[in-house]
């Protein structure tokens, strides 16, 4: 399978190149291509994943869709016949890792519900009793779900740099208290609404990132959703509170990264085609798994 990890069209003006996406101006739309680009630690690693955007975009298709009933998202269309004109010509690199979108004003921070204590978090956790500030009971073990989900806003960083956790009273103060409540609640019910789903599919959800938008003044979904890229899924038959978890996602890439004496700053290390070959197999697994 080909790897598209960087895209250019002499005809299509491309307005940003983030870590994995790439992205075109339509005027009031936005071309989002989705590549098999690959970052870690904030930093995109040298060799991308074969087929892994169009698993990243057909995952997120599949949870806009589940979570339209809650808040409006972004997608116009995935569908090339659909699009302006100029996208039927680079069919064969858009086919199924492009979505048409409106374009919107995106808020400044990630939104990161976090209903298991885990990773970061749980470092956190031992050192402060607390994870981004936010107290919890004493006696909580690694991996185990918490009373109730979290939410830990953090900023935006510029690729290559890393994101930053910050309080909900700073968020406040960057949005206002209004669109900073309903960012909150928006993002603790998508999650807890898409925890409950996976959970009858044999899959935990320990926690994930939303973006949103503001498009004529109404808050709006974008970005991706629920992708192994933006979220920790477990195995629901392999759970076991008290020790890390097997992952399915990019878990084994991060876990590989850190036997490295990697500073994590860039350029990243290649990675060997084995660990390339897992990361493909484990997206793969967890979008069949969650479309049935």
């Amino acid at each position: 399978m080909e790897t598209v990890v960087k895209t250019e069209f002499e005809d299509m003006k491309l307005i940003a190149r983030g870590k994995v996406r790439d992205i075109y101006d339509f005027d009031d739309k936005m071309l989002i291509v989705t590549t098999d680009r690959l970052s870690a630690f904030d930093v995109i690693l040298p060799n991308g994943v074969p087929g892994k955007g169009k698993i990243l975009t057909e995952i997120a298709l599949f949870w806009f869709e589940q979570t339209k009933g809650i808040v409006r998202n972004h997608i116009i269309t995935a569908d090339i016949d659909e699009m302006p004109a100029v996208c039927k010509k680079y069919r064969s690199v858009l086919e199924g890792r492009s979505m048409l979108v409106h374009k919107c004003k995106p808020f400044p921070v990630e939104c990161v519900a976090r209903g298991y204590i885990t990773g970061s978090g749980w470092k956190d956790y031992q050192k402060t009793g607390a994870v981004c500030g936010i107290k919890l009971p004493a006696g909580l073990v690694d991996s185990e779900r918490m009373p109730e989900t979290l939410f830990t806003p953090a900023t935006k960083a510029e690729v290559g740099d890393h994101d930053e956790n910050i309080s909900f009273d700073k968020m406040a103060e960057m949005i206002g208290m209004a669109k900073a409540q309903k960012l909150k609640n928006l993002t603790i019910k998508i999650y807890e609404t898409a925890r409950d789903i996976a959970d009858k599919k044999g899959i935990i959800i320990a926690d994930t990132k939303f973006e949103f938008g503001e498009l004529d003044g109404e808050i709006i979904l974008i970005d991706e959703v629920l992708t192994p890229d933006s979220s920790r899924f477990w195995f629901k038959d392999k759970y076991e509170p008290g020790k890390p978890q097997q992952s399915m996602d990019k878990q084994v890439v991060r876990n590989y990264l850190e036997t490295l004496d990697w500073d994590k700053t860039a350029p990243g290390p290649v990675l060997p085609d084995e660990i390339v070959k897992n990361t493909a197999a484990i997206y793969r697994q967890i979008t069949d798994i969650l479309k049935g």
